[in-house]
């Protein structure tokens, strides 16, 4: 038996972020992380700066928005990117891993801008096509991991004030109903597994004044993982040591870890 940790973190610019990343991924050496909004095109992906420290990189990027990387120990079996000639063209918001024993999809879900919004109702599709693509390149008795930034605060303990904030872009009705029926596939949420209190987040505004330490914020970033690989999971938890330092992204890292054979 073996302790396998993943990790999902919206860097909000990888090569911004790159020495603190890098620092990090060394201390607590995952077996795979997981970036979103990398905003960085393919030519300019720092790879030699993760194969420095034992990571195979393989990535999907679009200039100064989007992107999104996996950086892993074990060199993937395969490597899919894109939602099946779904979505707007060129968008960088999905790529797949798959290793010995688990398919990770790792996804940057459109964040959906205002419900008002001819946009919005794309994110909306956008959730919902994804039981679609599961349902396409995995069965739910295999084990797959999907994660990533989702852009949605599923419940009211997701958010630091849900009665003033239902409705809002990331905690609207719709997006729940949008990514409750793609979790209904066969995923297990695996952090509120091990996690089952409030007050946990993973994404807090630059815009208001020390959310972090006032406790405004969201649980928007997630890692489910179906059935049989959700029963092996045996913790999971927010970083937000990333989150305090002098330029930080706006999310923190949310990492589960797992037995394997």
């Amino acid at each position: 038996m073996r302790q396998w940790k993943i990790v999902s973190f919206n860097v909000n610019s990888v090569r911004v972020r790159l020495e603190d990343l890098l620092a990090w991924m060394g201390q607590e050496t995952p077996d795979v992380v997981c970036l979103q909004e990398t905003k960085v095109q393919d030519p300019d992906f720092p790879v030699s700066a993760f194969t420095d420290i034992g990571y195979h990189a393989a990535f999907l990027g679009e200039k100064s928005k989007n992107g999104v990387a996996v950086l892993s120990r074990e060199k993937p079996a395969e490597i899919k990117t894109g939602l099946d000639e779904w979505g707007q063209p060129g968008e960088a918001r999905l790529i797949a891993a798959r290793f010995d024993q688990i398919a990770v999809v790792n996804t940057y879900v459109p964040q959906g801008q205002d419900p008002q919004i001819e946009y919005f109702q794309y994110k909306l599709a956008w959730l919902r096509h994804m039981r679609d693509y599961f349902s396409r390149h995995y069965t739910p008795s295999e084990p797959v991991v999907w994660l990533g930034d989702l852009n949605v605060a599923p419940e009211p303990i997701d958010i630091y004030d849900p009665k003033r904030l239902l409705g809002r872009v990331g905690y609207h009705p719709d997006e729940h109903a949008s990514f409750a029926y793609t979790k209904e596939w066969g995923f297990t949420d695996v952090f509120r597994k091990h996690v089952p209190e409030g007050g946990h987040y993973t994404f807090w505004d630059y815009r208001v004044m020390n959310a972090l330490d006032r406790g405004l914020g969201w649980r928007i970033d997630h890692i489910l993982a179906t059935e049989n690989l959700a029963a092996r999971s045996t913790g999971a938890w927010v970083d937000t040591s990333l989150r305090r330092l002098a330029r930080p992204s706006d999310h923190a890292p949310i990492i589960a870890m797992f037995d394997l054979d």
